[in-house]
């Protein structure tokens, strides 16, 4: 759910994916009695389910609530940073850590801020379906990993195992792991977050060997409860070099970027983004309704929204 390495970007390509619907709403009123206009809203959305979920609920709140025009724009990570110092994107509604963005955009440039925490915890981690841990419950520990790589080899990994990563952008340190324990497996990627589960549950169905990356908050957990291996424990500063990191990954406290522009503007939909906080178990119900019941994420969004007024309304209060 989450998730990329730095990619060089030398052009700014932005698609729009559709605007939220306005419903009448009555305006905010400021402290000083005058009308607080929303505006046009620009919201990124990231190529993972649990990130639409919390993207299309605020974005529901605004336009339904606030009466932003609110348009969601399809973009990896780092493009959508980008997009804060153009005017092209207000918000990333969930960040995984990104230290070396923050330097560049908040730190550096100063077109980005941090908004607050989303509530949510992410953790990313390498998996294997549960017939496998039932089977061969010492596989669970990294250090016996090499012992069973034959089972996992594939047409791509040749004959090393294969370790089955995502998108290629989601953040991983998963090859450079592999390299630094020594490791006889093979970093392939699956392409889409909806490869990587739709491989994780046949393999859990027909009873075949995957070890994959994977993380949470994510709906298909509650399908399928994947295994983590337990890798050497993540330590302060043990991923500072991405070339030589040989530990797990951090458990991640989400947060919110937001353009600087856009917080100084004085939109209460900034105020909106600054108040939204929910949890895991909130993102992965709208997540399950867009991917697993096949509502449209706008569908999804309202559905929890009308479910769930007393939060809703403490992030407009």
């Amino acid at each position: 759910m989450r998730l990329t390495a730095a990619v060089a970007v030398t052009g700014f390509v932005l698609m729009a994916c559709g605007e939220g619907d306005i419903e009448e709403a009555d305006a905010p009123v400021g402290e000083d009695g005058e009308v607080a206009e929303c505006g046009d809203f620009d919201i990124a959305i990231n190529p993972w389910v649990g990130y639409e979920a919390s993207a299309h609920v605020v974005g529901h709140v605004a336009s339904s609530q606030l009466g932003c025009n609110v348009e969601y724009k399809n973009l990896a990570e780092e493009v959508a940073w980008q997009g804060f110092g153009s005017d092209e994107v207000d918000v990333v509604i969930e960040n995984w850590g990104h230290e070396d963005l923050k330097q560049t955009y908040v730190e550096e440039q100063g077109t980005a801020q941090v908004a607050g925490s989303t509530g949510n915890e992410g953790v990313i981690g390498w998996y294997v379906p549960p017939w496998m841990a039932q089977e061969y419950p010492d596989i669970t520990d990294w250090r016996n990993l090499n012992e069973y790589s034959d089972l996992f080899q594939t047409s791509e990994s040749g004959d090393k195992g294969q370790l089955l990563d995502g998108d290629p952008g989601f953040v991983t340190n998963d090859e450079a792991l592999v390299e630094n324990l020594d490791l006889d497996y093979e970093v392939v990627y699956a392409g889409s977050e909806a490869a990587l589960i739709q491989a994780f549950r046949r393999a859990e169905e027909n009873r075949e060997p995957l070890l994959g990356y994977f993380y949470d908050p994510q709906w298909f957990m509650s399908e399928v409860p994947l295994v983590k291996i337990e890798l050497p424990p993540y330590e302060e500063g043990c991923d500072a070099d991405p070339a030589e990191v040989d530990c797990d990954y951090p458990v991640y406290d989400l947060d919110k970027i937001v353009a600087t522009d856009f917080a100084e503007s004085g939109s209460p939909a900034y105020d909106l983004v600054e108040a939204f906080n929910w949890t895991n178990e909130d993102q992965n119900v709208v997540a399950a309704y867009i991917a697993q019941d096949g509502m449209s994420p706008e569908d999804a969004a309202t559905k929890w929204v009308e479910e769930n007024p007393d939060k809703v309304e403490a992030w407009l209060a």
